[in-house]
């Protein structure tokens, strides 16, 4: 398969373009970067800049924090790439940054790459495509070392305060309100008189939390930010509602991603990290110095978000907590939603991706009025490569709708409808930590001993879910502690990603495409993808769980008292679904969803009450969606196979890294 740039379509339109820019390139005033269509100006910026010619430099900003405590303000490095023309001219550009602390330890991106430098520490390749398409096309890309990673001082506070002051100095850099040096140690200066000081943040997993974080500083400058499969909160990585979901806490992070002089002058760093984050999953300051969501009021940037409706590594809570504070204010907002794990889009959708991220940075860095604002809010993946799209997300029509379990024709398979159970009427299971939501899914219509399962009748319509849900039981334990799962389920029929292949619902191919310029040392080709789908009877749409201790307050457990009934509300993860016409909805109540959270002490049997249990589920067209889709007698599209457990593999055990996997 030939090296490809861009589509024809794509192509055409930049060669147009690029006459028309480079002509105003050559004749705009100093700082001029674009303008409205009626003037004449370009909509969309061309590769009209020497990206082998580019600048390529390296500074060390202030960070104005003595994280590693030896008596000296830390410094951060920022490896730059610009191209050399613009400066010239007497014109400044804008920044696209992406700040890691996976330059040198990890990797980015589905090949792993790192940065490298030549014999006198310049940089010389920058991972990933941002610096080969954009730096063309006059943009900076700056690569951020965090604060006690790869060349910069300090140490890792895994979301804290110097994660995010690593990057936020160096926008104020950027804008003339922090000082750099040519060195580390050194006294030169260094300036940035060739930006114009409009930053734009990217990036997956950890870099896009880091964006997050910079964002809710509502710092002067910067204009947006892309996350990727980004953490809003960092509690919820490690905890949900006090179920631990994860072996380890950030110290374990902190010391992974640190660069190996950073470990050895670290350790009150570490420490702090341990007494901060108890394992016993109680909130603590540590925590609220690491939400996000609380501080969304002070965003300024536009915001792009895209994650991954079957990540388990950054579940989907992230995104859907901080879209809603996003909102709930106004920012402005796009968001792509695909059927993938923890994986970019440059890997499941490349060409549409940098054409859009094109557009979009142009929009918001550059001024350009190409439109992007005004077109539908939300992509989503349907089925494997087949996108859809919604001018609003979740649609205005979306409304939350209660739904009730009841009791069935056996144990432990009852019915899911408007209408509450009678009074008295109970299910019973028992935590067994050795099964998962695949098996509970494909036990669903038989009784078993581990899970309690309602599902409707056959629909007779299709009934989408947009947004959240949370799901409130009231369960009697027999022991002091207990975990609870909740799990919605479509089941049926399908074609979807493979989600729990080692690649997340993606092939990497032998054959590579090219996405802007090369040198020797930084190439703009990367491996090809391709969907890896497979067949499935059910697919989970959407899950949650708490350590049932919590149900007097979330942020702190307590002993449970066994025989005393305790009511919790669930919160369970963002997603967008449609469950076709002949399929069933389900929602399955469990105890510990294996490779997903942590066994409670103790094996607690459970009894649900379910006159006092409910699920608030987002239905677009809301309780008239649900009973018109519940309304009447529909056949199963099929009978899935009792023993099946799913056409993807059961979860794994969670992985300590925000990152870890395609990177």
């Amino acid at each position: 398969m030939p090296n490809r740039v861009r589509s024809p379509r794509s192509r055409y339109r930049s060669l147009v373009v690029a006459v028309a820019a480079l002509t105003t390139v050559l004749l705009a005033p100093a700082g001029a970067q674009g303008a409205s269509p009626g003037q004449g100006r370009p909509t969309e910026s061309s590769p009209v800049y020497s990206y082998e010619n580019a600048v390529r430099e390296s500074v060390w900003v202030d960070t104005g924090l003595d994280g590693d405590e030896d008596g000296r303000s830390d410094r951060v490095a920022v490896d730059i790439v610009r191209p050399r023309e613009p400066a010239r001219q007497g014109r400044k550009i804008p920044v696209i940054m992406d700040a890691s602390p996976y330059y040198s330890c990890c990797g980015r991106g589905n090949e792993s790459q790192l940065k490298t430098y030549d014999a006198e520490g310049r940089p010389v390749r920058f991972p990933l495509h941002y610096d080969n398409y954009f730096v063309p096309r006059g943009y900076a890309f700056a690569a951020v070392d965090l604060a006690g990673t790869n060349r910069s001082d300090g140490c890792v506070d895994v979301g804290g305060r110097s994660d995010v002051q690593s990057a936020k100095s160096v926008i104020d850099w950027l804008n003339g309100r922090a000082r750099g040096y040519t060195t580390r140690t050194g006294n030169a200066r260094a300036t940035a008189g060739w930006s114009d000081g409009r930053t734009g943040m990217i990036g997956k997993s950890y870099d896009g939390t880091v964006a997050n974080g910079v964002a809710a500083t509502g710092v002067e400058g910067l204009r947006t930010i892309v996350p990727i499969g980004a953490i809003s909160s960092w509690y919820d990585y490690y905890f949900a509602q006090g179920a631990p979901l994860y072996d380890s806490g950030p110290d374990w992070l902190s010391g992974y991603v640190e660069s190996p002089e950073a470990r050895g002058r670290c350790a009150a760093v570490q420490q702090r990290l341990v007494d901060g984050a108890p394992r016993t999953g109680d909130w603590s300051e540590l925590w609220s110095g690491r939400d996000y969501v609380k501080d969304a009021r002070k965003v300024r940037a536009s915001v792009f978000a895209v994650h991954g409706m079957q990540d388990l590594n950054v579940r989907t809570k992230h995104l859907g907590q901080w879209w809603d504070a996003l909102a709930d204010r106004g920012v402005e907002r796009k968001i792509w939603l695909s059927q993938t794990g923890h994986v970019d889009p440059f890997d499941y959708r490349r060409e549409a991706w940098v054409d859009t991220l094109h557009r979009w940075f142009d929009h918001y860095l550059l001024g350009y009025d190409n439109g992007i604002d005004r077109e539908p809010m939300a992509d989503i993946e349907r089925h494997p490569d087949q996108w859809s799209t919604d001018r609003v997300w979740p649609p205005r029509t979306t409304h939350a709708t209660t739904v009730r379990p009841g009791t069935g024709s056996a144990p432990g398979v009852g019915i899911l409808a408007l209408r509450p159970a009678r009074p008295g009427a109970t299910e019973t299971f028992t935590d067994d930590p050795a099964q998962s939501e695949t098996r509970w899914a494909a036990d669903l219509d038989r009784t078993t001993s581990a899970k309690a399962g309602f599902r409707t009748a056959p629909l007779t319509a299709d009934l989408r879910l947009s947004g959240s849900s949370a799901v409130t039981v009231t369960v009697t334990p027999t022991t002091p502690t207990a975990h609870l799962s909740a799990v919605l389920v479509d089941i049926g029929p399908d074609t979807i990603r493979d989600y729990g292949s080692s690649g997340e619902g993606i092939t990497t191919l032998t054959t590579r495409s090219c996405w802007g310029a090369s040198t020797t040392g930084d190439s703009a080709c990367f491996k090809d993808t391709a969907a890896r789908a497979t067949t499935v009877d059910r697919t989970v749409v959407s899950r949650g769980w708490a350590d049932l201790g919590t149900y007097a307050s979330p942020g702190k457990g307590r002993p449970l008292i066994p025989g005393r009934a305790v009511t919790l509300t669930i919160g369970l993860a963002a997603t967008d679904h449609v469950v076709p016409a002949g399929h069933r909805l389900a929602l399955i109540v469990a105890g510990t969803d294996r490779g997903l959270i942590d066994p409670p002490d103790s094996t607690p049997t459970l009894t649900l009450d379910l006159a006092r249990t409910s699920a608030k589920l987002p239905f677009v067209g809301g309780t008239g969606a649900f009973v018109r889709a519940t309304t009447g007698s529909a056949s199963a599209t099929a009978v899935p196979r009792a023993d099946d457990v799913q056409g993807v593999a059961p979860p794994r055990p969670a992985r300590r890294i925000p990152g870890g996997g395609h990177a």
